[in-house]
This record gives structure tokens, sequence and C-alpha cells, in this order.
């Protein structure tokens, strides 16, 4: 009964609940070919189908290109087993996850393999697959869609991991999708000669890429799973919400999707910043292959994957192309994407990069001696003044410390605070061109043991609420507030994603936010409800660093 009332709160038939015989069929006709899929375990209304080639392996010649069509085949592809991981890179670099520094000044994540067995074949430069859950009775159907971009820093993470699986989500109506895009040095690794290659002013971004031809991908064949080409939203976290900033930004990407969720990170990364450009990439992927004493573009791809030197890759950069310009002053005149957004961030997303904030000397000085008293707090004083400059004092009245030991928690705040200044001004500036903008703020610490686990709500604890099940890198100890918390998120995410508005029947009101310094924020936590009162000094003073940190010439 639940779940039928589900399905009619959001106006979608029940069929699909009532009659496992309504689903779509294990069988469908995409432009590359017949695809069979397989019924999902958990919820068996659900067809998954698994594995399927959204774009040409990205290999030999096709290294550091934009991504070609996939070829066809003839036959029924079985669409049963998640294609393999993308690779981070080459010789060392194989494999990684996190290490390099993402936008904003925070470390990459950290995610750690997944404790269940693995869903997905070892991590190849072949792996340009999506993944598509639909609980839609026929094609045609026209339910909402959800495209999921992962995060991991841009050097990990995958479609097919059992933290994203779409299963659950799914059953509440919309048609899921996942994607896999080319992480590390495959994915974003910039030189001249391959600027040069493309024919326009900048290199990079491949991952990016890969990216927007998956959302192709889905408006050619989506509703040959139900879904509905002209009714998607893409969603993500961390560095894939990072990328969900900038494909809203990005030119490329119009008319492919309608709407936007954002999860810990925005354009700039999780904090402001300036974007890489062209000339500072480029410059380093040249001395990055002179270093390993090879010649050309041409002779790099011939590489097999064993040989390939440590090329770097760390993220998203100016290319002149797919971003155009720092996307800050896209954003500023208004030229992004006309889309809904909906975003957010957590409480202690600082935990999961190393719990160390900004620095402020908390460790030994040089020689293993203990810091002097007072020297935290000095140092503290010292780099607000320089980062800040005449905006230093009303830092200090915001963040104070008059002991060694108030640093690490001022620090901490700060970082926190920043992000959550972040995800609010990207809704407000959706909401500036007419368009609906959502803000969240997550504070549900999960268990573990039985008791709140110590590094609170941390980066990526909201996306199993997300996904509504238990599952992260590993099962996770869910109670009644959980559960709860997991059905209230999937719903409002679901909502939004089907009408640009998150709010529905029995769901706390969750207001639209227009004025950044005014309208309030949903809080995602014990209990939800609308955040107490803005947090209007300090959103100012993040207004008036970000309006310093654009000026020509600033640093």
């Amino acid at each position: 009964m639940k779940r039928v009332m589900l399905f009619a709160a959001l106006g979608i038939g029940i069929a699909a609940v009532s009659r496992v015989s309504a689903m779509i069929p294990d069988q469908v006709k995409i432009e590359t070919g017949a695809v069979a899929g397989v019924t999902g375990t958990v919820q068996p209304t659900v067809r998954i189908f698994k594995g399927i080639p959204f774009a040409a392996p990205p290999v030999g010649d096709l290294r550091w290109r934009e991504p070609k069509p996939a070829a066809t085949w003839d036959g029924v592809f079985k669409a049963d087993a998640f294609g393999p991981s993308c690779i981070a890179g080459g010789g060392a670099g194989r494999g990684g996850r996190g290490g390099a520094p993402a936008r904003g000044g925070a470390p990459a994540p950290q995610q750690a393999a997944p404790i269940a067995p693995s869903r997905q074949p070892p991590a190849s430069e072949d792996c340009l697959t999506v993944n598509v859950w639909t609980s839609a009775n026929r094609a045609g159907d026209r339910r909402p869609v959800m495209v999921w971009i992962y995060g991991g820093g841009f050097t990990g993470g995958s479609g097919g991991m059992a933290w994203y699986d779409g299963e659950d989500l799914a059953a509440k109506g919309p048609v899921i999708v996942t994607l896999n895009y080319r992480l590390g040095a495959f994915g974003f690794f910039a030189h001249p000669e391959l600027a040069k290659e493309a024919g326009h002013s900048g290199s990079g971004n491949f991952g990016m890429m890969d990216a927007i031809a998956a959302l192709k991908w889905v408006k050619r064949n989506i509703a040959s799973f139900g879904g509905d080409p002209n009714n998607v939203t893409i969603f993500g976290e961390s560095a894939g919400a990072i990328m969900i900033g900038a494909i809203v930004g990005s030119p490329q990407a119009k008319g492919l999707f309608q709407r936007a969720i954002v999860e810990s990170g925005a354009w700039m990364g999780l904090q402001m910043a300036r974007m890489t450009t062209a000339e500072q990439a480029q410059s380093a992927g040249a001395r990055a292959v002179e270093t390993a004493g090879i010649k050309t573009i041409a002779e790099l791809r011939a590489k097999p994957l064993a040989e390939l030197p440590a090329l770097g890759g760390a993220g998203l950069v100016i290319d002149g192309y797919v971003i155009p310009e720092d996307l800050s002053i896209t954003f500023a005149n208004g030229k992004q994407n006309d889309v809904d957004v909906l975003a957010g961030s957590n409480k202690d997303e600082n935990t999961f990069f190393g719990g160390g904030g900004r620095g402020g000397g908390r460790g030994a000085a040089a020689g293993g001696a203990p810091p002097a008293p007072g020297a935290a707090v000095e140092a503290y004083i010292n780099q607000a003044k320089t980062r800040y400059g005449p905006l230093a004092d009303q830092f200090l009245k915001l963040y104070p410390v008059s002991t060694d030991s108030d640093v690490a928690a001022m620090n901490a705040l700060a970082q926190n605070d920043e992000i959550n200044w972040n995800m609010r001004q990207f809704a407000a500036a959706q909401s500036k061109k007419g368009r609906k903008g959502y803000s969240y703020f997550f504070t549900r610490v999960p268990l573990r043991n039985g008791q709140p686990q110590p590094n609170g709500a941390t980066h990526t604890a909201e996306i199993s609420y997300v996904f509504n099940h238990a599952y992260s890198n590993g099962q996770l100890e869910w109670n009644d507030v959980d559960r709860k918390l997991g059905d209230t998120m999937s719903s409002y995410w679901v909502n939004f994603a089907t009408k640009g508005d998150p709010n529905g029947a029995s769901l706390p009101a969750w207001p639209q936010l227009k004025d950044l310094l005014k309208d309030r924020v949903i809080v995602l936590g014990d209990t939800v409800q609308t955040e107490g009162s803005v947090p209007a000094e300090k959103l100012a003073f993040f207004n008036a660093r970000y309006a310093a940190l654009m000026k020509p010439g600033a640093n």
C-alpha cells in the first residue's frame, strides 16, 4: 500500500506495482541494436539494463579525442552485467582513487573500495557505458528521467557501483540512468598538440565530453525504456556535482536536460576558486610529456597502458569549447543554461578530507619541537590577513579564536560554511534567471556500531538517502529515522525531477531560494524542517570575498 501511495502522489499509474507483467519488455530496441535486460531483485517491478555502450571505446587513436558513436550490433546485446569502470591512468597512475586536488582548495575525495564483491570487471580504457533502471509499463510512457554523474575527485568512481544502484529510486517512478566517464590522465589531460588537433583554443575535459555524449544518448534512446527525453534531470555529488555545474554552464549541453541537482559541489568546486586556464593545463601536460621523453601525441597514443607515464589530469579546465570561459563569468552574466537547480551541502564536509580545514599550525615545529603557546592563533590570524586582505577583520569576527585549541574547529567551520555558501549561490543564480532554485543542508549523522559515526554528517553521507537504500561502501545501519529520511529525501528528489518542485503530499514544505540573504533552506536531519534563521552575516562575508576574488589580478 505504501508504494501504491507513493506512485499516486507522483501522478504515476499504479499498474507497474500491481502487475509485473505490465513491465517494459526485457528486450528493447535502441539505435545501435536490441538490448535484453534483467528483472530487479529488490524491486521486482523494475527492469535493469546494464553496461550498454553509448560511445566507441576511447582506445588507440581515439585516446584524448571527443567520444565517437558506438558501433551497431546484430542479434541481441545481453545487458545483464555492468561494464568496467574507467581507469585513471597508466603505469604508476593506474586506477587511482583520489589524491589530486579538487577545485576550491580541498583534496580530492578518497573513496574506499566497495566492501561487497565487485559488481564490475577490472577497470579499463574501454569503459563508456550506461546503465538504465526503469519501472515504466511500456516504451513511450514518458517517465521523468534522472541521470547520475558520480564523484571521486575525477580519478575514481563508476556508474556501476552498488552505492549508486537505481533500483529503489526507479521504483518511485522515474527512469534512472548512470554513466561512466573517462578519469584522470585519460579524461582530463591537456596538451598544446591536442588543442591544435581539436581545432579550438584548449584541450582536456574529455570526461565532461563523455557525460555530454551520454546525455545525447539519453535524448535519442530513453523513450525506448519508457523515459521522457524532454524531462531529464542530471544529478550528482562531489566531482560529479562539479561537472554538473560546468554542464549547466556549457553551451554544448544546451537542450539536453531541464533540471540539475548538485550535492556538495558546483562549478567552482566545493569552495570558491578561479578555474584552471587552458594555458596552465596545457603547460603542465607538455612538461609531463617532455619529462617522459615523448615527442608527439601519436607516440603517446601508441603506447600500451602499462607503458604510459604519469600525465596528471586533475579536473576541468577552460578549453574554449565545452567550457568557453571561467564559469564564474558565465554565471555572473547569466549566460548559463536555463534549468531549474536543487543544490546543497553537508554539515561536516571537511571531515572527509582529513578534517584539517585550512591549516593553523597544529603540527610540531621544525626539528620536532612543539609549537610555542599561541603559535597556532598567530598563524591563523596571519593566514586570514593574507587570504582575505581588507575582509580579514570581518572573517576573524565571524570565526574567532582565543586559544590554539580553537583553531582546528574554526578552520573546519569556515570551510563548511563556505561550501554551504557555494551551494546556495548556485540555486540563487538560477532563480535570478527566472528558473526555480532550492537548497538543502544535510545534518543526519549515520550510525556505525550503533553509535553516530565520529566524522559526523561528512562529505558523501547524503548519497544513500537520495538513492533510498542502506548502502555506501558497505552495508549501513539504518534505523527508523534513517528509513524515514531516505524515503523523504528520495521523494523530494523524484518530485523535483518530475515537475521542478520537490514539494509533495505529506512532505515538509521546502521553500524556494530566490534571495541568498533572505530565503531559507531545508534541513535534512533527524527531523526535516526549514532552518531557524538565515546566516546572513556569513553569507554576506562570502559574497564580498567572492566579489574580491573575481576582480582581475586577485588570488
